[in-house]
């Protein structure tokens, strides 16, 4: 007996066959089938709309199985598709902004969500974030992320803060493409999409540093009074490689040239030097990931 199939390779037969359908050369046809589509679309709406009234009813009770099937990503495509889901876009999007905040706080800066408008949130970069290296690698791949995980739904992101071209790419899979603009209503720039890759990082106490290699790229890993931050494994000053440095609260001191960095902000260089490691982002959520 064959397995089941998984909710993403139904949605990719799905969209196969919508692609199919798009591609018939009889319009009667293809009007036919779109019509049968949306008929069948609405039918199965309007029963699900029904069983989660009745699950409603419940009050307590039902609230917590309607939490629980939200939490489901197969249910929760369809509660969102009927605009049945049952977390307001805002609340959803706050909570996405909460699972990306430290790692946006461990580069110096924040995020605020200053309003939804027509399905399109409004944010703010604040602090050090605001123009740092790390800021572009922030919004597309930590805050994009936390969005198409818990509002698929969002038609759309405008960042206050955002001075330059950002990459507009999904690297997380799901078919889920977050359009994002500058504060002056300027499309972001399309570059090639990173990919969150898992890490292990089981072990690494507070004040360590660890080596790791990640799609071919040397890493090292600090783990900074609790936090876990990811820098390219590269001195800034000197170009030789920072695992064997010594980590002082938040200070990274290379062990080739002496060359300190604060890891706590954005790996800026100490002294006043105008020199920046390369951060890489990284979250903890659901297990590390470090996009690459």
């Amino acid at each position: 007996m064959s397995a089941e199939p998984s909710p993403s390779e139904l949605l990719d037969r799905v969209e196969q066959l919508s692609t199919r359908l798009e591609e018939l050369d009889d319009p009667e046809a293809q009007a036919l089938a779109q019509e049968l589509l949306a008929a069948v679309i609405a039918m199965y709406g309007d029963g699900l709309r029904r069983i989660v009234e009745a699950i409603s009813e419940a009050r307590d009770a039902g609230a917590a199985i309607l939490d629980r099937l939200a939490q489901d990503g197969a249910v929760s495509s369809l509660l969102l598709i009927h605009d049945l889901y049952p977390v307001p876009l805002e609340q959803r999007v706050l909570e996405a902004l909460d699972t990306v905040r430290p790692y946006m706080e461990s580069h110096g800066g924040n995020v605020e969500l200053l309003g939804l408008d027509d399905g399109v949130a409004r944010l703010a970069l604040r602090g050090s974030c605001n123009g740092c290296a790390a800021s572009r690698a922030t919004l597309e791949l930590a805050i994009k992320q936390a969005l198409e995980e818990h509002a698929p739904d969002l038609a759309g992101l405008e960042v206050q803060g955002v001075t330059e071209p950002a990459p507009a790419g999904n690297g997380h899979g799901g078919g889920f493409e977050l359009p994002m603009v500058h504060s002056d209503g300027l499309p972001m720039a399309d570059e090639p999409p990173a990919r969150w890759i898992p890490l292990d990082a089981v072990g690494l106490e507070p004040g360590e540093l660890r080596a790791v290699v990640v799609e071919g790229a040397p890493l090292v890993l600090a783990n900074v009074d609790g936090a876990l931050l990811a820098y390219r494994d590269a001195c800034a000053a000197c170009g030789e490689p920072l695992r064997d440095g010594s980590l002082q609260a938040r200070m990274l001191r290379c062990h080739s040239c002496g060359a300190e960095f604060d890891l706590r902000h954005a790996g800026r260089a100490g002294g006043g030097e105008p020199l920046q490691l390369t951060p890489v982002p990284l979250l903890e959520a659901g297990g590390v990931r470090v996009a690459v």
